[in-house]
């Protein structure tokens, strides 16, 4: 049988998602439970990573049981071994030929920043600047990340393709959280948390909208801004058709 697990996690409690051989991460975690629950090794397939640190709201992975088990059972099961910090929120049995990351046609992610007082226990889930940010001049940056760009200088890392789209992106303030949300195909590492240090380098004054422009407009100068803690950082959800 094959499945496809919607999932949320505290990623302060963890180092990432992906498995690694030294450190305990969401995957290993999730698999381990898994293969306690069919009782032979179990192997997922996320739908993307999320870097230590950073939260999820609804991350996927998708994965085969040699057991017959009902969604709701297998719900059940995965969580009597996962939580606290982390959750199973739905279960669903899909094709043999479905990927939790192949499959995938549109994600979120939500950066949270704490515009007012430091609070200690907000410290592994939003980011607390400790200057004065102009929210106005971080709108209007953000307008020149919207479409099908290369964004090689808001990327960690090398890859042989650094074009993608970004549907939109969208500012949410109540009392003194301010969220920024990131629609679009899909993001590489570390970019929405550059995109957002870049955001946040003109917010404060420290660059020009037009600094940051020249940058997305011309890749090869290897040009880099801050990038953003990833405690402030939210996996929010992942579209399938």
């Amino acid at each position: 049988m094959y499945f496809l697990i919607s999932i949320s996690y505290d990623g302060s409690k963890f180092y990432g998602f992906q498995r690694l051989k030294k450190h305990f991460t969401v995957q290993q975690r999730i698999e381990e439970a898994l293969t306690l629950i069919n009782k032979k090794e179990v192997t997922i397939k996320g739908a993307g990573r999320t870097d230590r640190g950073v939260h999820a709201y609804d991350q996927k992975a998708s994965f085969k049981l040699d057991i017959n088990i009902d969604e709701n059972h297998l719900k059940l099961a995965l969580n009597s071994l996962v939580k606290p910090y982390i959750y199973v929120t739905n279960v669903k049995i899909v094709d043999a030929s479905f990927h939790a990351r192949f499959n995938t046609i549109k994600k979120e992610y939500i950066y949270k920043i704490n515009l007012g007082k430091y609070n200690p226990l907000y410290t592994d889930y939003y980011y607390t600047p400790e200057y004065s940010l102009d929210i106005d001049k971080m709108k209007d940056c953000a307008k020149i990340f919207v479409g099908i760009h290369n964004f090689e200088n808001f990327v960690a890392g090398t890859r042989n393709n650094y074009e993608c789209i970004i549907y939109d992106i969208k500012f949410k303030k109540h009392k003194d959280i301010l969220e920024i949300k990131f629609i679009g195909k899909s993001f590489y590492r570390y970019m929405v948390r550059n995109l957002v240090g870049a955001m946040m380098d003109v917010g404060r004054g420290k660059n020009t909208i037009d600094e940051i422009k020249y940058a997305l407009d011309n890749p090869n100068i290897s040009k880099t801004f801050s990038t953003a803690l990833p405690n402030g950082l939210y996996l929010n959800k992942i579209y399938y058709k």
